[in-house]
């Protein structure tokens, strides 16, 4: 035994190792076993969320000392957890992405690397587990919101002023996008807007008014960035899906159907304001129509024949796909010759359903429902922690339909830290809950 339990937690003080081995688990534990280790298990959750709308690698670094933090905590309750629904329906993903190696095709190292994107779910559990404890998963939301605030408002200051920009983007449109692409700023954005709208609704039944419409003027500023700045054409739906489905579960239907009146007004009045959404929306017709007369290489075209693609390949091998990595073999292997952006190799069909049936076919896909659903079925019960978890379910489903979005770093780790923390704060209350009607029996 490396250590004993002490209250469900590993005691470190009395940690001990096995004798004639150990003296690296010896040191490791000792170290980890400090108030800083301790500590780190709490704040570097929450230095990911801060920094994840700006940086990637720095964001990798942090998980990777969060797993040193976390490690020595675990006990055997974490097999529990480990059993729970929402951790059993992401390892069955990962479960498959791994023995999908077993018949892919192609050199084995690319097959390999391919399950990376897929493992980053195998974070969930921890994340599950901890926050079970923990009470201070909303350190990782507001860090995450005070961080996209901040880069909300150099995006409004960069679309203004340009030469305020400090590193440059590879995205073809680049106004009022200081890191990355539209496509994450949206997905950040859009999550930041739902979640401080919840908390002004909060504020405004607790009487506290002024705090409900400071909030409100927050959210407007992300919407209004989204729409006004710079947008991504695919947020425009989820963003209706999200406000529809926010306004049933809040609101008696009567209300509910009112509330939906005014969603379509509002962003019918949007649409009027803002000759840039029209413009990126109109768009899309024109781009179909160079695509389907003159072949020509349109965002609309590319996108809809990688996924004419991805249903032919699916057909060819239905049941269990072509394997892990296969995507990106297949899709590079039709670039091949090609030239402009027919050539580009993309790696991915831009469809999360579509990506999960080339590699794992039908039963790969019945994984990817099944766990939307069962992690959306977690956050099902009243409660912002509730509603904000399925904001982030809800959020990746419907925008999953034009990218493939688990897969993608920004937002599959957005969706990891969204479900992980929200619904291990759903499990604390729940213990909570059942510790106290068995003391008050």
């Amino acid at each position: 035994m490396i250590a004993r339990q002490a209250g469900g937690i590993l005691d470190f003080k009395s940690a001990k190792v096995a004798k004639g081995k150990g003296s690296v688990a010896r040191i490791y534990f000792a170290a980890t076993g400090s108030r800083f280790w301790r500590a780190c298990a709490d704040y570097d959750p929450m230095i990911i969320a801060i920094l994840l709308p700006w940086s990637t690698s720095f964001v990798v670094f942090v998980l990777i000392l969060w797993l040193f933090a976390i490690f020595p905590r675990l006990d055997t309750s974490f097999l529990t957890t480990l059993r729970h629904p929402v951790s059993l329906s992401a390892l069955a993903l990962v479960g498959i992405a791994t023995l999908g190696v077993l018949w892919g095709e192609g050199p084995w190292w690319p097959r390999l690397l391919a399950i990376g994107p897929v493992a980053k779910l195998l974070f969930l559990p921890l994340l599950l587990f901890h926050y079970q404890r923990s009470a201070r998963a909303h350190w990782v939301l507001w860090g995450f919101i005070g961080s996209c605030s901040a880069l909300m408002l150099y995006s409004f200051a960069l679309y203004f002023f340009p030469e305020l920009r400090l590193v440059s983007v590879s995205a073809f449109y680049n106004e009022g996008i200081p890191v990355r692409n539209a496509i994450d700023q949206n997905q950040e954005f859009a999550f930041c807007a739902f979640a401080i709208l919840l908390f002004a609704i909060e504020a405004f039944r607790r009487g506290r008014a002024r705090l409900g419409l400071t909030l409100i003027a927050l959210a407007s500023l992300f919407f209004i960035n989204i729409f006004f700045i710079a947008l991504a054409r695919t947020s425009v739906i989820y963003i209706a899906a999200l406000g529809l489905i926010l306004a049933a579960r809040l609101l008696p239907l009567k209300a509910a159907a009112l509330a939906a009146v005014i969603l379509v007004a509002g962003m019918a009045t949007v649409w009027e304001a803002s000759p840039y959404l029209r413009g990126r929306i109109l768009h899309i017709a024109v781009e179909y129509q160079e695509f389907r007369d003159n072949n020509q290489p349109t965002s609309t075209g590319l996108r809809l024949q990688y996924w004419n693609s991805a249903i032919r390949w699916t057909a060819e091998k239905p049941v269990l796909g072509h394997g892990t990595g296969a995507a990106r073999r297949l899709y590079d292997e039709a670039a091949e010759g090609k030239e402009g952006a027919w050539g580009h190799k993309i790696g991915n069909p831009h469809n999360q359903l579509l990506f999960v049936s080339i590699e794992w076919g039908f039963i790969g896909c019945v994984l990817l429902l099944l766990m939307w659903w069962r992690h959306y079925a977690h956050f099902r019960e009243e409660g912002i922690v509730a509603l904000i978890g399925a904001i982030i379910v809800t959020q990746n489903v419907f925008s999953s339909l034009f990218n493939s979005h688990i897969f993608d770093f920004t937002e599959g780790w957005m969706y990891v830290f969204g479900v992980g923390v929200a619904g291990g704060a759903i499990m604390r209350k729940h213990r909570k809950e059942r510790a106290f009607g068995c003391g008050s029996r």
